[in-house]
């Protein structure tokens, strides 16, 4: 009888225990009642734009030749599809609780669903990072080592190069369930995220989550920045002929506003989780919400890049511009042309004579017959030259 209520005591204690990812904010959370409108149109934008995008990528991705254009765009797709999982998922949650407003506790009782969105607030957040980085790692290559990696990067392997920082962003998400960090439920009680402390496993975790992204977004500055010197040099070099560069600068200027978005939205985010857990001092959930959303802009503003910086769409938005070259090229041959025109047209007969020094005829060396009067000799002379008849006197 004893023994049977001592079980029974311990069972009561043990349902009375608060899980671990409630142990700092433990549901219900009073909250102010958010209109769910918000989160349903931006996760609706969000999701609207990335598939446009996918529907785009796919329909140019049948009609490219280049390999390493092809290349690009299943990094490209892979980014995209990213960031379309990650509204879905995460959008999804969110959505739910402010329609709804369910009480976590009940509804997840051993906090495996906060962790499996802890996780993928985790997973989202760094494959678009880690994706820029790659595709900076890849157009550095394609630029400046064309001719050895001509046989190496084919679109099986593009794929496995995604499927790899796939792979690693999972691995670093599922750090805090083999002890390294805690997920934990956020204010105002709709998402799950890592538990920004100073405690020192929360720290490790914490600073590995900030300083993968941050290193990320500085191998993508720094690739992008050589990427750009290298190839402004050979667009506008003596070889600017020899090899067509437009494909080339168009994957150029998407990647770079890529690296910039990605770098307005992430850079406030990160340095504020290594700002806060490196200082010790509180944490501050209304800044934390703030670089919260200014993160996820970046799932939004990404499959617009590509959707509006194409040349087929800068061609209708600019159509008296010469895109035949599509580089920056053209911008040099703009500037010759319009350079050509200031002077009368006297660079085109130099650049004429130049092209063809042996051909030589009457209309580039008309005959203007002399204004004064000639002497006889003058007139034999010009008569002994052939077709012109002398003058009269």
């Amino acid at each position: 009888m004893a023994s049977s209520l001592f079980s029974t005591d311990k069972t009561v204690a043990a349902s009375n225990e608060t899980p671990l990812c409630y142990s700092i904010n433990s549901p219900p959370i009073k909250h102010n009642h958010t209109s769910p409108y918000y989160s349903a149109v931006f996760s609706g934008l969000g999701l609207s734009s990335n598939l446009f995008a996918l529907v785009v990528l796919a329909k140019t991705f049948q009609h490219t030749k280049s390999r390493s254009r092809s290349s690009f765009l299943l990094f490209l797709g892979g980014l995209v599809f990213t960031d379309f999982m990650g509204l879905l998922v995460t959008g999804s949650i969110v959505v739910s609780f402010h329609i709804t407003h369910f009480n976590w506790r009940k509804l997840d009782p051993h906090c495996h669903f906060c962790n499996f969105m802890g996780m993928s607030m985790v997973f989202y957040g760094l494959c678009p990072l880690l994706l820029a980085a790659t595709m900076a790692v890849e157009r550095f290559i394609g630029i400046n080592r064309p001719f050895s990696r001509s046989t190496t990067m084919s679109n099986s392997r593009a794929c496995s190069t995604v499927a790899m920082v796939w792979v690693t962003a999972g691995c670093i998400s599922l750090l805090p369930l083999t002890g390294l960090g805690n997920y934990h439920l956020q204010i105002p009680g709709s998402w799950c995220f890592l538990n920004i402390s100073s405690n020192p496993l929360d720290m490790t975790f914490s600073l590995i989550f900030s300083l993968v992204g941050l290193l990320s977004l500085a191998v993508s500055f720094l690739l992008n920045t050589v990427s750009v010197i290298t190839l402004l040099r050979v667009c506008c070099g003596q070889d600017s002929s020899q090899r067509r560069r437009d494909y080339e600068v168009e994957m150029m200027v998407q990647l770079i506003l890529i690296m910039v978005i990605a770098s307005i939205c992430w850079c406030p985010l990160l340095v504020f989780i290594a700002q806060t857990v490196l200082s010790g001092r509180k944490l501050e959930i209304p800044h934390l919400l703030l670089w919260l959303r200014f993160a996820t802009w970046n799932q939004i503003l990404d499959p617009w890049v590509y959707i509006l910086f194409r040349r087929a769409v800068l061609k209708r938005i600019m159509p008296n511009m010469d895109w035949s070259r599509g580089s920056i090229a053209s911008l040099h041959t703009s500037f010759r042309r319009l350079t050509r025109a200031s002077l009368g047209g006297t660079i085109d007969r130099s650049e004429h004579v130049q092209q063809n020094p042996d051909k030589t005829t009457r209309e580039d060396t008309p005959y203007r017959p002399p204004l004064v009067p000639l002497s006889k000799s003058s007139d034999q002379t010009i008569s002994n030259v052939g077709d012109v008849p002398p003058l009269d006197t």
